[in-house]
């Protein structure tokens, strides 16, 4: 099996190879365990001699420029990815590569707002859900409302800073490394631990009340005011 240096030598003077770009758990400091392999997306022009592998050593995802140009980017269908490449590290660019990965890895105002709102949105239908559900006694909802309420925050909370929601395999390290301004780790990650538990309620209520100024000054008011006499149960001032 050839390994992640021997692959590097190869592939780095090929001409035919435009960009090579290294993501997870080894582009990021501290995050790498023994068994983490090289997440590489290698970026190709036609004839390059590279396919894509998957085993212990290196996750190898080839493309063509075009396709690399498109990925993780609103409307691809894989948005889902677009995390991987908030600290990538660019090990080859022919020209740019590094440009993309940097909008691939960051929120752009207009993607921001629309992010944020619609996070927003489905952070507030969950605390309306939760709350309901912990007024009626059903704390197997109150559970999973408090579950479904955590990433809708999370995906507001970022967007509001212009940038990606991390991967949960990434969240404390990235809130720990690259913290949130006005939101400090020791503060935030028990307030999401508890929204998990029977103590959801509480929990989102104290997220709700310490997110809604800052959505209000982002724009986001319109979205908090459509929620009309229920917003104050929400917030437990009713």
């Amino acid at each position: 099996m050839e390994t992640y240096e021997i692959f590097l030598s190869r592939a780095l003077p090929d001409p035919r190879v435009l960009g090579l770009v290294l993501s997870g758990s080894q582009a990021r400091a501290g995050t790498a365990t023994a068994r983490s392999d090289h997440d590489l997306y290698l970026i190709a022009a036609d004839g390059a001699p590279f396919e894509p592998r998957r085993d212990a050593l290196v996750d190898l995802v080839v493309m063509t420029l075009d396709e690399f140009r498109a990925h993780a980017m609103p409307g691809s269908g894989t948005e889902w990815n677009r995390y991987a490449f908030t600290h990538a590290q660019v090990l080859k660019d022919t020209g740019g590569i590094a440009s993309l990965v940097a909008a691939k890895g960051t929120l752009t105002p207009d993607e921001a707002f629309a992010i944020g709102r619609e996070a927003l949105g489905g952070f507030l239908n969950s605390v309306y859900r939760c709350m309901k559900n912990a007024r009626d006694g059903n704390l197997l909802g109150v559970r999973l409302d408090g579950a479904e309420a955590v990433p809708a925050c999370l995906s507001h909370l970022f967007a509001l800073h212009g940038r990606v929601r991390p991967y949960n395999k990434y969240l404390e390290w990235e809130l720990r490394h690259h913290p949130l301004t006005g939101w400090p780790a020791a503060a935030l990650l028990p307030r999401l631990e508890s929204a998990l538990s029977d103590d959801a309620p509480t929990a989102l209520r104290e997220l709700l009340n310490a997110l809604e100024p800052h959505a209000r000054a982002a724009g986001h008011g319109p979205e908090l005011d459509s929620w009309g006499d229920d917003l104050p149960f929400m917030r437990g001032t009713s």
